[in-house]
């Protein structure tokens, strides 16, 4: 098996999948879910699920990606792989641009400020504090989505694209 046109691009379609299905699964059911119940509920479970995602098995997929990418990249393109390594370019700069940075400079803020409030016992008061929350933090969740699932097809073009 060859590194840079077996080993790199399926590497990078695993990491490519595991966040586009990270944060699907946000979309799809946890959101929804968290909506559907007791905001009082809702407000601690999302500061525990986002206490939580920074740890060692989340770290090098949501950093990782786009590094993968990018050394894919590089080496299909040293390998004269050119349609492959421009394939695997693009996805970096999706991933990298739309995806991680998206989510530190806006759903990681978000998550920080959530994390500062004190779960009021009115039911109402954590219905207010979830409203001003969720649809925001669901939008850019939703967009992060789409485009690591648009840096994962581009993957997969990439890996068609290999001789």
């Amino acid at each position: 098996m060859k590194l840079t046109t077996t080993v790199l691009p399926l590497l990078s379609l695993l990491e490519a999948g595991a966040l586009f299905g990270f944060f699907y699964a946000w979309v799809c059911s946890t959101m929804w879910g968290l909506d559907a119940a007791d905001p009082r509920v809702a407000i601690e479970a999302m500061q525990a699920m986002n206490a939580s995602v920074r740890n060692a098995v989340f770290a090098p997929v949501f950093f990782g990606t786009p590094v993968v990418t990018g050394i894919t990249a590089f080496m299909l393109y040293r390998a004269d792989q050119g349609p492959a390594a421009l394939w695997f370019a693009l996805a970096t700069a999706v991933i990298a641009l739309l995806a991680v940075l998206l989510t530190m400079g806006i759903n990681v803020p978000m998550n920080e400020a959530l994390a500062q409030v004190a779960v009021p016992t009115d039911i109402e008061a954590a219905r207010a504090i979830w409203l001003a929350y969720s649809p925001d933090w669901q939008f850019w969740n939703q967009l992060r989505t789409a485009t690591s699932g648009l840096g994962l097809l581009m993957v997969g073009i990439g890996i068609m694209q290999v001789k």
